[in-house]
């Protein structure tokens, strides 16, 4: 069936090619969601992904950036990137989800596929198109929906391949012309804690406490704490150690640095600290993790107070 003339929906339709640990793997998962089954915390992939909300509104929050979508928007996700959907409460909310992988290590390949993957880069990875734009990058993705009703053969494969790189382009080409912007929260108190959370995931390598945070976004630290676990649901303290958790995750699956560079690198004071703090959300040492190599999202938040200002440094 069509929605609103933009982009072919099927619920629950999904098409995939290949696995996860393949060179070249694709997921397109069409599908629901509502306010019920929020990720508590933010998460990364070892993928790509991009995010297309068809109906309803929600948010997302990129690197504790956090961002208004309505429906359209194309949300690009590059591996590694830390990030959430938040959806409102009451009716569900329809999406198409896109994880992907494409090997770009051909010579003759790499400049193309760096072109079209450009806009993952951006500051704010999200875009807005309207008219023949819109139009032309989702005929590609409506062309996918409907090769996948056919028996997949490696041509269909093929055919669903060349289409998305299409879109790829087709979004690369027509960048410029996005006319999504950031939109300020009505309420101050809640812009200044994503203000604080976006602070946070660019200095988890620094010295950061309650203090220092609320002195640096001018609010008193009782106040900070209160509305940091309001708008967030998690304690200040917590947000950090989880953030600098998540980026010790990347290192310790995705490079080969040793566990005590991975320490200092992501804010830790000491290694027992970080084998602590890491036991704690992750139930596992890093050795251990490394060693599993499975992400699992942090859901389980104890309750921990935070320290009085000046007391402590997280």
């Amino acid at each position: 069936m069509y929605l609103d003339d933009a982009l072919l929906y099927n619920q629950g339709y999904m098409i995939s090619i290949n696995d996860l640990d393949s060179p070249l793997f694709y997921l397109f998962d069409y599908d629901s969601r509502s306010f019920k089954i929020n990720m508590s915390f933010q998460h990364f992939h070892q993928f790509h992904e991009i995010h297309i909300l068809l109906s309803g509104r929600a948010s997302h929050l990129i690197e504790g950036d956090y961002y208004t979508l309505q429906p359209y928007d194309i949300v690009l996700l590059r591996p590694s990137m830390m990030h959430k959907t938040e959806y409102p409460s009451g009716g569900d909310c329809r999406r198409l989800i896109i994880n992907f992988r494409v090997p770009d290590d051909s010579p003759v390949l790499h400049e193309m596929l760096q072109s079209c993957l450009q806009p993952f880069g951006a500051e704010v990875p999200i875009y807005r198109f309207t008219g023949e734009t819109r139009a032309q990058a989702f005929s590609h993705l409506n062309e996918i929906f409907t090769l996948g009703k056919q028996p997949m053969t490696p041509l269909t494969q093929q055919f669903i391949h060349c289409h998305f790189l299409q879109f790829l382009a087709t979004v690369a080409q027509h960048a410029g012309e996005s006319s999504y912007e950031p939109q300020e929260l009505s309420d101050s108190i809640t812009q200044k804690v994503y203000a604080v959370t976006s602070y946070i995931h660019r200095h988890y390598a620094s010295e950061l406490s309650l203090e220092y945070l609320a002195e640096k976004f001018f609010i008193s630290p009782y106040y900070l704490s209160h509305q940091f676990r309001r708008v967030t649901g998690f304690s200040l303290i917590n947000y950090i150690q989880i953030t600098r958790v998540c980026n010790a995750q990347q290192l310790l699956l995705y490079t080969d640095m040793k566990i005590a560079d991975i320490t200092t690198s992501c804010g830790f004071t000491s290694f027992s600290q970080f084998n602590r703090v890491f036991n704690k959300f992750c139930h596992t040492s890093p050795s251990q993790f490394r060693v599993n190599g499975v992400v699992t999202p942090i859901t389980a938040i104890p309750y921990e107070k935070e320290p009085s200002p000046g007391s402590t440094k997280v």
